[in-house]
């Protein structure tokens, strides 16, 4: 079975997890991972299972006025935030918009400040939506990985979401084989 994890990332934090993700899921999926700039529509329909995040900012996915004020503050002097290679492409709120009709298995996940989610918001959830309103079926809850105060993944972080990614194949796996049965 294929998999396609799709990606947004502006500090390099959701590459991390993205790339972590896809470890987890090797077991049991062939994986192929790109920056939602490579998700074409090929790659997506190839996929049996479509795996989709992103950071989370001000409560959400990202838009263009939250990219631009993200890309300055990592140009400010001393700040010591470096920008992803791929952080100048298009968003994934652009990219699900515009994605096709789902056929199967779908997960979303994101990256956000450790701490309540009220306060923090969850751009996971946003994701989620997307899929379903496009056709695609989630086999589990969006899950977030945190970020701590200097911008980077709270110790455990990549080795939770290797796990996740395994037990998302395994979900994936009894979700494709429950409804071919």
């Amino acid at each position: 079975m294929r998999a396609l994890v799709v990606f947004e990332s502006m500090y390099g934090n959701t590459r991390v997890i993205a790339d972590n993700i896809a470890d987890g899921l090797r077991a049991s999926h062939e994986v192929t991972v790109v920056p939602v700039a490579g998700a074409t529509p090929e790659l997506t329909a190839a996929a049996d299972l479509l795996v989709v995040g992103g950071p989370t900012h001000m409560h959400g996915m990202p838009n263009a006025a939250s990219r631009k004020m993200a890309a300055e503050a990592a140009h400010k002097e001393g700040s010591g935030l470096k920008m992803d290679p791929d952080a100048a492409g298009p968003g994934l709120r652009e990219w699900l918009h515009d994605l096709g009709d789902g056929h199967g298995p779908a997960a979303a996940f994101d990256t956000r400040i450790d701490g309540v989610p009220a306060f923090t918001g969850r751009a996971g959830r946003g994701i989620a939506r997307a899929l379903r309103q496009h056709g695609y079926v989630l086999v589990t809850s969006p899950e977030s990985f945190l970020i701590g105060k200097h911008n980077t993944l709270l110790d455990g972080e990549d080795s939770r979401a290797r796990s996740w990614g395994s037990a998302l194949g395994t979900a994936a796996s009894n979700a494709r084989a429950s409804t071919h049965a």
